[in-house]
């Protein structure tokens, strides 16, 4: 059985009135600890980062056509990551690199390798247990913050390669292939499908039994819905032309398309794991927070605010204070603002970032 992920789960309800449930207790951060978190922001160093399969395309500078994977439409746009597909309509949350070399049946040759230095999180040995198909997920703690990349359709997982495991930029990861749970992909578009981004809870397992799917999470925290990827290749290319160093700096250029207001004690384990995202310190008591999205819903920018900020405020309350409307307009693959009485309100996937982030049931 497949288990449900974000290219085939349904959007779920509307944000409703009373949003976020009221957190238990207020909680006190130490201004230390956060502060740690921001001074890494500024001084982490030039990230270490390789191309993951033996195309020298990309290394070499030729253009995106040289190394990209088209889907059945023959665009090489498709290939790439954002609203790429559908005419503009459906998101792909990745990189689709081709092969360069096959076997006599023409099946794809090239080993996959490991983008940067990191740990093992998860192995998907089963094909039709995913839409990834059989898939890797490491996570990367020596960059700031500690993104994950994902590496997907593979033929085969590397022997000996497991959970927990230490890896090294360039290890042999698995081989290429076309693996996947759910439809067939042929083998003339044989890819490697990649990803870079940020996972959302640790709670996400609540979360995935009380939208009652209709089948097991097979995949624990890395199921594809409980992670959020930027665009490789933009990363790759600011990197390459030295406009960032590290993916801090990358985060911090983000544009903004939704900013909002969340009025809850809750200091989610999201920006826990990723406190370099902080525009502030924590100073104390936290009353709620202001965030900032991209246009696909990835809350990147985190403020936090102090109790006096938001009285007056019911707890659980969500405002969105400010939307790029030309921003979504153009990137028609996330549904992230509806306007309901002549006001925007979160659309259904800002909602499930809502839900998973700051714990939403209701």
């Amino acid at each position: 059985m497949v288990t449900p992920s974000k290219r085939n789960a349904d959007s779920g309800p509307g944000l409703p009135t009373g949003i976020l449930p009221r957190a238990r207790g207020t909680l006190r951060v130490l201004i230390l600890l956060v502060g740690a978190g921001l001074a890494v922001t500024g001084s982490a160093q030039r990230v270490e980062i390789s191309w993951p399969t033996p195309n020298p395309a990309w290394e070499r500078g030729r253009a995106f056509d040289a190394w990209v994977q088209p889907t059945v439409s023959g665009q090489a746009t498709s290939g790439l990551w954002g609203s790429v597909r559908s005419n503009g309509t459906q998101f792909h949350e990745g990189l689709d690199i081709k092969p360069m070399g096959r076997d006599r049946n023409g099946e794809a040759t090239d080993p996959v390798m490991a983008a940067m230095d990191g740990v093992v999180r998860h192995v998907n040995t089963r094909a039709g247990d995913s839409s990834y198909g059989r898939y890797v997920v490491l996570e990367h703690p020596g960059v700031t913050p500690a993104v994950y990349t994902l590496y997907a359709h593979l033929a085969k997982v590397e022997p000996g390669l497991r959970t927990g495991l230490t890896v090294r930029r360039g290890q042999t990861l698995g081989l290429m292939g076309r693996s996947a749970g759910g439809y067939a992909i042929p083998k003339d578009r044989a890819h490697l499908h990649f990803e870079i981004g940020l996972r959302l809870t640790d709670d996400f397992s609540s979360w995935f039994t009380w939208r009652k799917f209709g089948s097991p999470n097979q995949h624990g925290l890395y199921n594809g819905m409980n992670l959020m990827g930027i665009d490789p290749r933009d990363f790759l290319e600011r990197w390459r032309s030295r406009r960032v160093d590290n993916f801090a700096q990358f985060f911090a250029g983000r544009d903004s398309a939704v900013r909002l207001r969340v009025v809850t004690t809750r200091v989610p384990d999201f920006i826990r794991r990723y406190p370099a995202l902080l525009r502030k310190p924590m100073d104390g008591l936290v009353g709620g927070w202001e965030v900032q999205c991209d246009v696909t819903g990835l809350p990147f920018a985190w403020t936090p605010l102090s109790p006096t900020q938001v009285a007056g405020q019911r707890a659980g309350t969500v405002e969105i204070l400010d939307v790029d409307s030309a921003a979504l307009r153009s990137f028609r693959g996330k549904s992230l603002i509806r306007t309901r009485g002549g006001k925007p309100t979160p659309g259904p996937d800002l909602t499930t970032m809502l839900q998973l982030v700051f714990g939403l049931r209701s």
